[in-house]
């Protein structure tokens, strides 16, 4: 018995690919916001502390 190997559609792949590098930087950039957010939050209560 042959096994017939299908190859995906390269327009396909490009078309997903757009969109998860999409999802992703969108991802990468609200936890880089909420990292920077954290610090100025806990930056200030260790400067009103002072």
């Amino acid at each position: 018995m042959a096994m017939e190997s299908v190859k995906p559609n390269r327009e396909e792949d490009r078309h997903n690919e757009g969109h998860s590098q999409k999802g992703t930087l969108f991802s990468v950039f609200m936890v880089g916001t909420f990292i920077a957010l954290l610090f100025v939050v806990v930056f200030g209560l260790y400067m009103s502390r002072l």
